[in-house]
């Protein structure tokens, strides 16, 4: 039905080929167009897809190679004050995945190429011009490409949600810095097993890795924001030796801390989210992913939300032909879920902090944490059905 044959992607991490790949699907032919000049090895931490992350990636076919580079986590654990518990989980759907994101970006564009996806890196995009039948792309070195829609697909930093909204606010610091390496130190905890841990110095969370030793990662609250360029000018020895003196007093935090190399010690930088974003979309432009929502890494679905976002946006345009009112229904079958998983990560944020109010928010925590079938069953559970029909009509959708 579409009337939409080409889309420029602007955005080469994990929303833009899935949105790429998902678009061909939809019979609409998608080039991507990355501003770094390669992919991103080595760049960022470990990130979890959650079950419904991987149920949309397998509407692109890229779900089994994914899962085949990831760590499925079976069992989850609390530790609060030196107590241990397991936390009950939803035996009906399938393991969290952990996967590094640097690998998660390799894989994805593997897949995009062999799914005929082009991509394009060194494109940095500088602003756009529309016309009554298309929109172009305008570059930082110079090449301009032009399509029928573009789509946003850049990240907490996104260029195109500022030329789709100049007023449009950017990403908020959330008091944390992050840091992961692995421990030589191996945990009491069954292989598969994640334990999020609220020690004094702060929260971190450690589960072992296949290979041998513990893979850990700390939250160290931070007294203002440095971008990731600033925190790994820090020798890494300075940064160790502050983790060190924070977990100093903390089972197992001191022992994960000690046996770790400062050699090793990734500095993934400042947690940042983003607040609500009132425009998604503006004429021939469209957000995707963290650009338009990105809730904090305490959500375990960031990285989800974006790949089903871009599958929705690909349904929407699949099936309405007109472009403002296709944007519209993606917008409404989006944003309820991504905002009430955002709400939901910033209550526990809020109990990552170490002293009083981590204390007082600390029962909130461990009820939402022991209910998974009312906090968390909903978000897990969502399968995006891609045969059935999106309509512009809000009351049957």
């Amino acid at each position: 039905m579409t009337e939409v044959r080409t889309a420029i992607v602007v955005g080469g991490g994990i929303a833009g080929p899935v949105a790429a790949l998902a678009l061909r699907r939809a019979g609409i032919a998608a080039t991507v167009y990355e501003a770094y000049p390669s992919t991103a090895d080595g760049i960022g931490g470990t990130l979890a897809l959650a079950p419904n992350g991987v149920a949309a990636l397998r509407t692109v076919g890229a779900d089994e190679a994914v899962t085949a580079i990831a760590t499925p986590i079976t069992r989850m654990a609390m530790a609060v004050g030196g107590k241990h518990m397991e936390m009950p989980g939803l035996a009906d759907v399938p393991p969290l995945q952990l996967v590094h994101r640097s690998d998660l970006y390799r894989v994805l564009h593997d897949r995009a190429v062999a799914g005929g996806v082009t991509i394009e890196y060194g494109k940095r995009l500088l602003d756009t011009q529309e016309s009554a039948t298309g929109i172009t792309a305008r570059f930082a070195d110079g090449s301009t490409a032009s399509a029928d829609i573009l789509v946003g697909a850049d990240g907490i930093r996104s260029t195109v949600r500022r030329l789709i909204d100049p007023e449009a606010p950017g990403p908020h610091f959330t008091g944390l810095l992050g840091f992961e390496a692995v421990a030589r130190h191996e945990v009491e905890a069954g292989p598969g097993t994640m334990t999020f841990a609220f020690g004094k110095g702060g929260y971190y969370l450690y589960w072992p890795e296949p290979g041998g030793g513990t893979r850990w990662g700390v939250n160290l609250p931070q007294e203002r924001p440095i971008s990731l360029t600033e925190a790994r000018a820090v020798p890494s020895a300075d940064w160790m030796r502050t983790l060190r003196a924070a977990y100093a007093d903390d089972d197992p935090g001191r022992d994960l801390m000690s046996t770790s190399s400062a050699d090793e010690l990734q500095v993934v930088g400042s947690l940042q989210i983003m607040p609500r974003v009132r425009h998604w979309h503006r004429g021939r432009m469209v957000l995707v992913g963290d650009s338009a929502h990105a809730p904090s890494n305490s959500s375990g679905q960031g990285a989800s939300l974006a790949i089903e976002s871009a599958v929705q946006l690909a349904r929407c345009l699949r099936d309405i032909t007109d472009v403002p009112a296709a944007y519209a229904a993606f917008e409404r079958l989006r944003r309820g879920r991504v905002e009430r998983v955002a709400a939901r990560a910033a209550r526990i944020n809020q109990a990552k902090a170490p002293g009083a109010v981590a204390r007082v928010l600390m029962p909130l925590l461990m009820k939402t944490a022991m209910n998974p079938e009312k906090t968390i069953g909903p978000e897990q559970r969502y399968v995006i059905d891609w045969d059935a029909p999106v309509t512009a009509d809000p009351a049957l959708s």
